[in-house]
């Protein structure tokens, strides 16, 4: 198995808590780089938003 942090290959029984990392330090580096919002997180939801905006009837409609 190959870490996703470091790239380096590793048998998953030696790091089973870490999983999938290779190792508890890999496992917080990829914990901070979430926390710092270092990956992005793609949704439709903007579109999605929008579209149900535009629909919306105020009461100045009525």
């Amino acid at each position: 198995m190959k870490c996703p942090i470091c790239g380096r290959e590793f048998e998953p029984e030696s790091a089973e808590s870490s999983l999938p990392f290779c190792s508890d330090r890999c496992k917080t580096i990829d914990l901070g780089r979430w926390l710092d919002e270092k990956y992005p997180f793609l949704s439709d939801k903007d579109e999605e938003d929008e579209e149900i905006a535009e629909g919306w009837v105020t009461d100045e409609d009525h």
